[in-house]
């Protein structure tokens, strides 16, 4: 720091923060001036939501220091952080709907007296609040669960400011907004500087850094790559700061482009609010991969494709036949089938067997006049143990205790008890939580799977995974494929520059 710079109004030193098997913030910094826009940059993954999950009391560090004002300070829980003047607008925001605006801007600290909730004051206060950001016509009464993403927005930039904040969290805060929208946010991102409130500003919009930030900090991989490097530093400098990596990605060999049928094709798909007109086809034996942001669309246009959203437009067609849209049954009974995000929570029975989320979606093979077929079923997972290197390697094992690259394994295995149907396999992070060993074990699955002739359809946020994996790679930028290609004629700069400026090859 230099004679003249003034001291840091947030100040973290050597952050760390581990969660079993993953060391996610490995000795990060970061200086926030007081009336600075402060940008936090870097790659899905490298740790930016960890960070401000410490900086908001949610997560205790495991090492570090913060300071606020030049004073330590240790944050027990999120009202602890508040009280010190730290408010956190999070991407989902969480407002509850059923609550009003009032309610929910003084939710936690509410105006009373004698215990009872003084309403009149918390509106005239919420008004005040709502007329200070510029948007003095949204109703304190109103339930916030009916105001549009922008209100919603709004409403939560009212809380913080409710608690005195002197330092606001904005993580992707332009994610759910019109342009016209995102035009008024900095405008009260200006005026919020202006009075001496410290903005950090989460964004993998270049353009809005460049607008609204002052200075930007850059992680990589849980560590501080760059600090306090000024708003304007070219896109090819913060790119290479973003994409160097100490993880080696460990990829089966890619067989050359072949000629197989068509099997998988998508025509003028469209989801309002999460992407429009996408089109695209998938061949036997190939693997498509998307590339792009969280909230880009990217996993809704998986998720439509499957039929667990309805599409207002377009179709799906497997092997040629149109797949009822909105419906996964019907997807499966064209041979679809569909490995989720939120493994644990969307595809497998904690408190089950390797063996019981194994055949649950095929339970029917083993069933005769009211009797369960064990031996038959227990043979069948143990041949998809044996062939997925699924360790240990006990079908009767709660699949709770498994490790996450073996718990995706038996979501895989569930899909392949019966490959001689399965036409379409789409994975949706497919090696998230997962260790590096396992990674290159569930890449080789995926080729192999793909060399038997199973149209492959993935998402991954990890651009070097997208490139090593797939055949083909489509670019996904709000909504829109900005570009389809081969993978070999891509690097991960490319692939990020479209993805951050929208700007195709």
């Amino acid at each position: 720091m230099g004679p003249s710079e003034p001291s840091p109004l947030l100040r973290m030193r050597g952050i760390v923060k581990r969660f079993p098997g993953v060391r996610a913030l490995d000795g990060v910094d970061l200086d926030v001036q007081a009336g600075e826009v402060h940008c936090l940059l870097g790659q899905n993954g490298a740790g930016k939501s960890t960070l401000i999950k410490v900086l908001a009391g949610a997560h205790q560090p495991d090492a570090g220091e913060i300071a606020i004002g030049g004073e330590p300070v240790r944050f027990a829980g999120p009202t602890a952080a508040m009280r010190a003047g730290v408010a956190t607008i999070y991407q989902e925001l969480d407002l509850v709907d059923g609550l009003s605006v009032a309610e929910n801007i003084f939710l936690g600290h509410e105006k009373a007296t004698l215990g009872f909730t003084r309403r009149g004051d918390a509106e005239r206060a919420a008004r005040e609040l709502l007329g200070r950001l510029g948007h003095g016509e949204i109703p304190p009464r109103r339930e916030a669960g009916r105001l549009p993403a922008a209100g919603k927005q709004v409403v939560s930039m009212a809380r913080a400011l409710s608690h005195d904040a002197r330092i606001i969290v904005m993580d992707e805060p332009s994610a759910a907004l019109a342009h016209d929208e995102v035009a008024n946010l900095f405008r009260i991102i200006r005026e919020l500087t202006a009075a001496g409130v410290a903005v950090v500003y989460i964004s993998h919009r270049l353009e809005e850094i460049r607008e609204i930030g002052d200075r930007v900090t850059v992680l990589k991989d849980g560590r501080t790559v760059a600090v306090g490097l000024p708003a304007s530093t070219p896109t090819d400098d913060i790119v290479a700061l973003m994409t160097g990596r100490d993880v080696e990605y460990v990829f089966p060999e890619r067989p050359e482009a072949g000629d197989g049928p068509e099997v998988l094709r998508v025509e003028g798909l469209a989801l309002p609010g999460a992407f429009e007109d996408v089109s695209f086809s998938v061949r036997a034996g190939e693997i498509v991969g998307l590339a792009g942001l969280v909230g880009s669309g990217r996993s809704e246009i998986l998720e439509t494709v499957y039929g667990a959203r309805r599409p207002a437009r377009g179709r799906v067609l497997v092997d040629g036949r149109p797949v009822r849209p909105g419906d996964t049954g019907a997807a499966v009974r064209h041979g679809m089938g569909m490995a989720p995000e939120e493994r644990k929570s969307q595809a497998l029975l904690m408190n089950e067997t390797v063996a019981g989320n194994v055949t649950v979606a095929g339970m029917r093979r083993y069933a005769a006049f009211g009797w369960l077929n064990r031996r038959r079923e227990l043979a069948d997972v143990r041949r998809q143990i044996a062939a997925l290197d699924i360790r240990p390697p006990d079908p009767r094992r709660p699949v709770a205790t498994l490790s996450g690259g073996n718990q995706q394994k038996v979501v895989l295995a569930r899909w392949l008890l019966d490959d001689a149907d399965l036409r379409v396999l789409i994975l949706d992070e497919p090696t998230r939580g997962v260790d590096v060993g396992a990674r290159a074990e569930l890449y080789a699955v995926i080729r192999e799977l793909a060399g038997r002739g199973i149209a492959v359809l993935l998402v991954s946020s990890e651009v070097p995974e997208v490139l090593g994996l797939a055949d083909r790679v489509l670019v996904v930028r709000e909504g829109r494929v900005v570009h389809s290609g081969d993978a070999r004629a891509l690097d991960e700069g490319a692939v990020l520059n479209m993805i951050m400026e929208g700007s195709a090859l």
